[in-house]
């Protein structure tokens, strides 16, 4: 994820002690938006370019500056030992942080076809779909099932429990990433299942979304993921 820095508003003139250089050298990271591995129209005709470019131009560049705005605000409340504020800008780091996560998540796991995209998973993460769930055709319909069934606005994940060494499939609402299900789950793949992924095209058949959207999953780029959290013997 790029960063940039941005210096904390007092300057280093100002500093009348060794104590207070150091609190005002403190700098704040905040988020820019990251640029897509593909071109917006790639992923047609799974995924139109208009909806490519508004949803990553316009919804995941809004949860990044809202974000950015919380963390800087966040800053300010610790600062000046506000804990009440403290407190009320949780719900919003949680849920804009949560958005730039998992979108930069999302972007990664789809690729065009000329690039790979929606060719099945080999090797390792291709045994352990076997494994856990009996086919991948078989996963793709539990996901697809439970995707489709999310009330509302939210994520569902294919995620491994690196403790147990299992795959499972899980769901998050609105903007909560996998690891609000538990600490030891990490995102194999997601997907977005609000609105303004796919109403632009598909209007409200998320069903239909759903079944094209594997047809651009990037597999390649799960079983890295896969590989790196669970090593092969």
């Amino acid at each position: 994820m790029a960063l940039r820095t941005l210096m904390t508003r007092k300057t280093l003139a100002s500093a009348s002690s060794n104590q207070g250089l150091l609190h005002q050298c403190r700098s704040l990271q905040t988020f820019s938006l990251p640029d897509l591995p593909y071109d917006y129209g790639a992923l047609e005709p799974a995924i139109s370019g208009e909806i490519m470019q508004l949803h990553h131009q316009k919804h995941h560049q809004t949860y990044i500056t809202n974000y950015n705005k919380a963390l800087e605000q966040l800053d300010d409340a610790i600062a000046k030992g506000d804990a009440s504020s403290v407190v009320k800008l949780q719900s919003a780091i949680k849920f804009n942080g949560g958005g730039h996560v998992n979108h930069s998540i999302f972007w990664k796991n789809l690729a065009p076809i000329s690039q790979g995209g929606g060719e099945p998973p080999k090797a390792s993460l291709g045994w352990a779909i076997d494994s856990n769930f009996g086919s991948l055709e078989a996963l793709i319909q539990k996901m697809n099932a439970e995707g489709a069934a999310l009330q509302g606005s939210g994520w569902v994940w294919l995620g491994l429990d690196t403790q147990s060494k299992k795959l499972l499939v899980e769901t998050t609402p609105n903007q909560d990433p996998l690891v609000t299900k538990g600490p030891s789950l990490v995102p194999i793949l997601g997907i977005d299942v609000w609105e303004h992924a796919y109403y632009l095209q598909y209007k409200n058949v998320r069903p239909d979304y759903l079944k094209n959207i594997w047809k651009i999953m990037n597999w390649k780029h799960a079983s890295e993921v896969y590989e790196k959290e669970c090593p092969s013997h």
